[in-house]
C-alpha cells in the first residue's frame, strides 16, 4: 500500500497557536483606538479574523497541492507577472500615509509587497534547483536571479519600503548561498546592495531620521525617537510577568501602531517576558521544523522553497521583534501572523501551506 501523507503536526500547530495570540493581542492593542476611530472596539480584530479564515482557506488548498506543481515554468511566471503587475499598480494608486503600497478595492485593501516575498523565493527556489551545477556561473545563474530579485526590489523601493526591500535583499543573499553560492560572491552582492542603501536612505528624510534615532534615540525623543522610545517604555514596564492581558498603558496613544508594527511591544508589556517568551519560542519551533522539512525534502526543490519559506517567517520575526526592543531601526515589518494586516497574514499563511505541504513528502 502507499504510504500515507501526513503533515508535520508540530508545525502546523505552532502556526496555528501564533495566529491565535495574534487575534488576542490585536483585539488587546487596538481596541481603544478602534472605539475612538470607528466607534467599535472590534473593528480590527473583526477584520483580522476575516482575514485568518481566508488565510487558512489559502493554506488549506496549498496543503492538498503537489509542492511540486509550484515549480513549474507557467506557474512561476504567471506569479511573478502577476506581482510586478500589483506592485506597479499599488505605485499609481493614490497615496497612504505618504506612500504608494496598497491596492484598494472598495473596502478592502492589498499591500502586494506581502506576496513578493513568497514569490521571490519560489522562483529563487526554482531557478536554483533548475541550475543547481552553475550557482557559481555569473552568466548562467547569478544575473538571471539577480536581475529579476532586483527588479522587484526596485519596483518596492519606490512605493517606498525600505523594509521590505532589505528582507527580499537578505532572502535572496541566503538563498543563493544555501544552493552553493561561493561566499565572496555574496561579500560583493552585499557591498552592492550597501551602496544603494546609502544612496537611497538620505535620499528619504524621514528614513535617515529613523537611522540616526537609532543610533542616538535620546537626541529627539518626541520626534524621530519618539517610535523606539515609547515603544522600549513598553517593553521595560511589563516586568517578568506582565501588567495584564489589555491592562497596557503605552497603547494608549502613546506607542504608534501598537496593533502592527509595535504588536510585540504590546505583548510585552501586557504578557512580560513570559509571553515575550512565548512567542519567541514558538518562531523557535517553526524554524527547527521548517529546515528539518528542508534538509528531508525529496528534491532540491522542495528543499530550497523550505528553507526560503522558513528565513522569510522567522527573519521577519526577528526583524520585528530587534526593531520594538531597540535593537534596530524601524522597517515597518510586521510580525508573521500576529501583527495585524490582512496582506501580511493571508501570505503567511500561503507560505506555511506550501511548507506544510513539503513536509508530506519528507523522509
Amino acid at each position: 500500500m502507499p504510504r500515507k501523507l501526513a503533515f508535520d503536526r508540530i508545525l502546523f500547530v505552532a502556526i496555528l497557536l501564533l495566529c491565535v495570540m495574534g487575534l488576542v493581542m490585536v483585539y488587546s492593542a487596538s481596541a481603544v483606538i478602534a472605539a475612538e476611530q470607528y466607534g467599535s472596539p472590534y473593528h480590527f480584530l473583526v477584520r483580522q479574523a476575516l482575514a485568518l479564515v481566508v488565510g487558512l482557506g489559502v493554506m488549506g488548498l496549498m496543503m492538498k497541492a503537489n509542492y511540486r506543481a509550484f515549480g513549474r515554468a507557467p506557474v512561476i511566471y504567471a506569479a511573478l507577472g502577476l506581482t510586478a503587475f500589483l506592485l506597479v499598480g499599488a505605485l499609481l494608486s493614490p497615496a497612504v500615509n505618504g506612500t504608494h503600497r496598497w491596492l484598494k478595492m472598495g473596502p478592502l485593501s492589498l499591500q502586494p509587497s506581502e506576496f513578493a516575498k513568497l514569490v521571490l523565493i519560489l522562483f529563487l527556489a526554482w531557478r536554483l534547483q533548475r541550475d543547481s551545477s552553475t550557482i557559481n556561473n555569473i552568466q548562467k545563474t547569478m544575473v538571471p536571479c539577480l536581475v529579476l530579485a532586483g527588479f522587484l526590489i526596485f519596483l518596492v523601493v519606490l512605493q517606498p519600503d525600505l523594509g521590505t526591500a532589505v528582507s527580499l535583499c537578505i532572502y535572496t543573499g541566503v538563498m543563493m548561498v544555501t544552493a552553493g553560492l561561493r561566499l565572496r560572491y555574496l561579500g560583493y552582492m552585499g557591498a552592492a546592495a550597501l551602496l544603494l542603501l546609502l544612496m537611497v536612505v538620505p535620499m528619504k528624510g524621514y528614513q535617515m531620521r529613523r537611522v540616526t534615532a537609532f543610533m542616538n534615540p535620546d537626541e529627539d525623543p518626541l520626534g524621530a525617537g519618539y517610535q523606539v522610545r515609547q515603544s522600549t517604555i513598553a517593553v521595560g514596564a511589563g516586568g517578568a510577568a506582565g501588567l495584564g492581558l489589555s491592562q497596557g498603558q503605552q497603547k494608549l496613544f502613546f506607542l504608534p501602531y501598537p496593533y502592527t508594527d509595535f504588536i510585540y511591544s504590546v505583548i510585552a508589556e501586557e504578557l512580560g517576558l513570559i509571553g515575550s517568551a512565548l512567542v519567541v519560542g514558538g518562531f523557535l519551533v517553526v524554524m527547527w521544523r521548517g529546515l528539518r522539512v528542508a534538509s528531508r525534502a525529496p528534491d532540491l526543490f522542495g528543499s530550497y522553497l523550505a528553507a526560503g519559506i522558513t528565513m522569510f517567517l522567522v527573519v521577519q520575526a526577528m526583524i520585528n521583534m530587534g526593531v520594538a526592543l531597540g535593537m534596530m531601526p524601524a522597517k515597518g515589518l510586521p510580525l508573521p501572523f500576529i501583527s495585524y494586516g490582512g496582506s501580511s497574514l493571508v501570505a503567511g499563511l500561503a507560505a506555511s501551506g506550501m511548507l506544510l505541504n513539503i513536509s508530506q513528502h519528507s523522509g
